[in-house]
Protein backbone atom coordinates (compact mmCIF):
# COMPACT_ATOMS: atom_id res chain seq x y z
CA UNK A 1 0.00 0.00 0.00
CA UNK A 2 1.01 3.78 -0.11
CA UNK A 3 0.29 5.40 3.26
CA UNK A 4 -0.72 8.72 3.80
CA UNK A 5 -0.45 9.57 0.08
CA UNK A 6 -1.78 13.35 -0.05
CA UNK A 7 -4.13 13.94 -3.66
CA UNK A 8 -6.34 16.18 -5.03
CA UNK A 9 -7.28 19.13 -3.02
CA UNK A 10 -4.92 17.85 0.40
CA UNK A 11 -6.64 14.69 1.01
CA UNK A 12 -4.78 11.87 2.74
CA UNK A 13 -5.42 8.54 1.76
CA UNK A 14 -4.34 4.90 1.73
CA UNK A 15 -4.02 2.82 -1.75
CA UNK A 16 -3.33 -0.33 -1.91
CA UNK A 17 -1.69 -1.76 -4.39
CA UNK A 18 -1.24 -5.76 -6.07
CA UNK A 19 1.59 -8.01 -4.54
CA UNK A 20 3.28 -7.85 -8.16
CA UNK A 21 3.20 -4.09 -8.73
CA UNK A 22 5.18 -3.67 -4.91
CA UNK A 23 7.43 -6.18 -6.24
CA UNK A 24 8.01 -4.32 -9.57
CA UNK A 25 8.70 -0.62 -7.71
CA UNK A 26 10.67 -2.57 -5.15
CA UNK A 27 12.96 -3.93 -7.76
CA UNK A 28 12.69 -0.23 -9.56
CA UNK A 29 13.87 1.60 -6.22
CA UNK A 30 16.67 -0.85 -5.53
CA UNK A 31 18.14 -0.47 -9.22
CA UNK A 32 18.37 3.24 -9.36
CA UNK A 33 18.81 4.09 -5.48
CA UNK A 34 16.02 5.58 -4.70
CA UNK A 35 15.33 5.17 -0.75
CA UNK A 36 12.92 8.30 -0.35
CA UNK A 37 11.15 10.91 -2.12
CA UNK A 38 9.45 10.30 -5.86
CA UNK A 39 9.69 7.04 -7.04
CA UNK A 40 9.39 7.94 -10.66
CA UNK A 41 11.41 11.12 -11.89
CA UNK A 42 12.60 13.12 -14.34
CA UNK A 43 15.88 11.72 -16.55
CA UNK A 44 17.96 14.44 -18.18
CA UNK A 45 19.75 13.42 -21.65
CA UNK A 46 22.60 12.55 -20.22
CA UNK A 47 21.10 9.79 -18.15
CA UNK A 48 20.88 11.90 -14.78
CA UNK A 49 18.12 12.90 -12.26
CA UNK A 50 16.68 16.22 -12.71
CA UNK A 51 14.19 17.57 -10.30
CA UNK A 52 11.83 16.47 -7.95
CA UNK A 53 9.83 14.13 -9.89
CA UNK A 54 7.48 14.39 -13.01
CA UNK A 55 6.20 17.28 -14.27
CA UNK A 56 2.18 16.47 -15.80
CA UNK A 57 3.56 16.84 -19.18
CA UNK A 58 6.29 14.35 -18.81
CA UNK A 59 3.77 11.66 -17.85
CA UNK A 60 1.34 12.65 -20.21
CA UNK A 61 4.37 12.23 -22.87
CA UNK A 62 5.31 9.10 -21.09
CA UNK A 63 1.75 7.86 -21.52
CA UNK A 64 1.22 8.79 -25.32
CA UNK A 65 4.68 6.82 -26.38
CA UNK A 66 3.19 3.55 -24.54
CA UNK A 67 0.34 3.87 -25.76
CA UNK A 68 1.68 4.25 -29.62
CA UNK A 69 3.80 1.39 -29.01
CA UNK A 70 0.64 -0.59 -28.03
CA UNK A 71 -1.17 0.69 -31.10
CA UNK A 72 -3.11 2.96 -29.38
CA UNK A 73 -4.08 6.14 -31.04
CA UNK A 74 -5.51 8.52 -28.41
CA UNK A 75 -5.15 7.78 -24.59
CA UNK A 76 -4.67 10.35 -21.99
CA UNK A 77 -3.56 9.54 -18.32
CA UNK A 78 -6.98 10.33 -17.00
CA UNK A 79 -8.05 7.21 -19.21
CA UNK A 80 -6.01 4.87 -17.07
CA UNK A 81 -7.96 5.44 -14.09
CA UNK A 82 -11.63 4.96 -15.02
CA UNK A 83 -10.30 1.66 -16.86
CA UNK A 84 -8.98 0.65 -13.67
CA UNK A 85 -12.00 1.35 -12.20
CA UNK A 86 -13.63 -0.75 -14.88
CA UNK A 87 -11.72 -3.57 -14.75
CA UNK A 88 -11.91 -3.78 -10.85
CA UNK A 89 -15.87 -3.53 -11.66
CA UNK A 90 -15.97 -6.29 -13.77
CA UNK A 91 -13.76 -8.33 -11.27
CA UNK A 92 -16.63 -7.71 -8.98
CA UNK A 93 -14.84 -4.66 -7.05
CA UNK A 94 -17.47 -3.43 -4.85
CA UNK A 95 -18.42 0.43 -5.42
CA UNK A 96 -17.53 1.76 -1.81
CA UNK A 97 -14.06 0.00 -2.14
CA UNK A 98 -13.49 1.15 -5.93
CA UNK A 99 -14.60 4.93 -4.60
CA UNK A 100 -11.74 4.37 -2.45
CA UNK A 101 -9.08 3.38 -4.11
CA UNK A 102 -9.63 6.32 -6.89
CA UNK A 103 -9.92 8.76 -3.52
CA UNK A 104 -13.13 9.68 -4.67
CA UNK A 105 -15.35 11.45 -1.51
CA UNK A 106 -18.89 11.17 -3.51
CA UNK A 107 -19.91 7.76 -4.82
CA UNK A 108 -21.76 9.46 -7.46
CA UNK A 109 -18.58 10.52 -8.97
CA UNK A 110 -17.22 6.46 -8.92
CA UNK A 111 -21.15 5.19 -10.16
CA UNK A 112 -20.20 8.15 -13.06
CA UNK A 113 -16.68 6.76 -13.86
CA UNK A 114 -17.84 3.06 -14.12
CA UNK A 115 -21.57 3.95 -15.99
CA UNK A 116 -23.49 2.69 -13.68
CA UNK A 117 -27.52 2.33 -14.56
CA UNK A 118 -29.95 0.53 -12.30
CA UNK A 119 -31.00 -2.07 -14.15
CA UNK A 120 -34.75 -3.06 -13.67
CA UNK A 121 -35.52 -6.22 -15.91
CA UNK A 122 -32.63 -7.97 -14.59
CA UNK A 123 -32.99 -6.12 -11.16
CA UNK A 124 -29.92 -7.16 -8.25
CA UNK A 125 -32.48 -8.77 -5.88
CA UNK A 126 -34.08 -10.70 -8.34
CA UNK A 127 -32.26 -13.83 -7.85
CA UNK A 128 -31.15 -13.75 -3.66
CA UNK A 129 -31.67 -17.60 -3.01
CA UNK A 130 -34.68 -17.17 -0.78
CA UNK A 131 -37.57 -17.14 -3.28
CA UNK A 132 -40.08 -19.57 -2.26
CA UNK A 133 -40.79 -22.34 -3.94
CA UNK A 134 -43.35 -21.26 -7.72
CA UNK A 135 -46.21 -23.99 -6.81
Amino acid sequence: MIADLVGKGGHVRTVPIPGWVKVAVDAWTAAVDITHGPVFRAINKAGRLWGDGMSPKVLWDVVRAAARSAGIEKLAPHALRRTCARVCHLAGGELDQIRFLLGHVSIQTTERYLGCKQRLRCAVNDRLGIEPDAA
